[in-house]
């Protein structure tokens, strides 16, 4: 090494020094965090060995580095379960069609949302939508479950007393209405908070595009149309990549409120089956196992929806 090397690593090593002096506050409130992911998000990783092994609960956490290894074993016993395609199959009907119906009502509620004029009645509006996104799932659940009882609840009273059905229907029992339950519920849970993303984006639209579309004589739905839609498309396709990266992960809470044992054949998710395996059969390498399988196959849903989103509209995440 030469000596302008030399003097040049010896002022970079002074400059760092100097850094870490000066930006100590920093560095010890960003201490904190740093420690959190690593021992929640890193440490945990090794964990996944447990999806190749025959694991043992009474060892441990010694245990998932010397239990013996099965292979993939764990993961044919998935397969062979009988229950697993019916779960696969609730799993992406109730994301999908929640998807295709939650993506654009949120957006037509954002959209009308933004076109109010008066502030109070728009402030109002967004105070009683962004609500029930504050409440837990078991409180907002058990409010639907009260809702929707057969003999005291006043959807069914209604029903009844409207003529429109001859008996209270059984939406809790039934497994027929538990994918239109679990995707109402969630809309009407998540339909304020999940406009905030749009409205932020509408919000950054050139306003100029308005006054010239304005005097160009164009509505505001063709303004709606024409401006603020490609306007928020990037927005729109992250959202549309995250769904369809998640496909495979529900709402575990909302699920596991709204399941009982007559709507299990409609209401069994992957997700609720990794808890029952896990944490109450104790089988926690064919659990880690399932979590695993998701994580890949999210992985590659992620990295499939952002190259088609990049090649139809020349955005995506990445």
């Amino acid at each position: 090494m030469n000596p302008s090397d030399k003097k040049r690593k010896k002022q970079k090593g002074y400059a760092l020094q100097s850094d870490l002096r000066t930006q100590t506050e920093l560095a010890v409130m960003i201490g904190p965090g740093v420690i959190s992911i690593i021992v929640f998000s890193f440490l945990p990783l090794f964990g996944l060995l447990m999806a190749f092994k025959h694991y043992d609960p009474i060892s441990g956490v010694k245990g998932i580095f010397t239990s013996p290894w099965n292979h993939f074993d764990n993961f044919k016993l998935i397969f062979d379960n009988f229950q697993f395609w019916p779960m696969v199959k609730n799993t992406l009907g109730i994301n999908l069609i929640g998807s295709l119906v939650g993506i654009p009502v949120t957006i037509i509620f954002a959209l009308l949302l933004n076109e109010i004029v008066s502030t109070r009645f728009k402030s109002a509006i967004q105070t009683i939508t962004y609500l029930p996104h504050f409440l837990s799932w078991v409180i907002y659940g058990g409010l639907y479950i009260t809702l929707l009882n057969p003999q005291e609840g006043i959807i069914n009273y209604l029903l009844v007393h409207l003529h429109l059905v001859k008996e209270p229907l059984q939406f809790l029992s039934d497994p027929s209405y538990f994918w239109g339950l679990a995707i109402v519920t969630n809309l009407l849970k998540d339909l304020g908070w999940g406009a905030i993303l749009y409205l932020a984006a509408m919000a950054g639209v050139d306003q100029s595009l308005y006054e010239a579309a304005s005097i160009d004589g164009a509505g505001r739905f063709k303004r709606m149309f024409h401006i603020t839609l490609p306007g928020i498309m990037p927005t729109l396709m992250i959202m549309i990549i995250f769904a369809v990266s998640g496909m495979l992960n529900n709402n575990f809470t909302q699920i596991y409120v709204l399941q009982n044992s007559l709507n299990l054949p409609a209401s069994q998710v992957l997700d609720t089956y990794v808890y029952q395996t896990g944490l109450l059969n104790f089988q926690f390498d064919v659990a880690t196992a399932i979590g695993l399988m998701k994580s890949v196959l999210a992985l590659v849903l992620l990295v499939g929806a952002n190259y088609a989103s990049k090649k139809i509209t020349k955005s995506g995440l990445f």
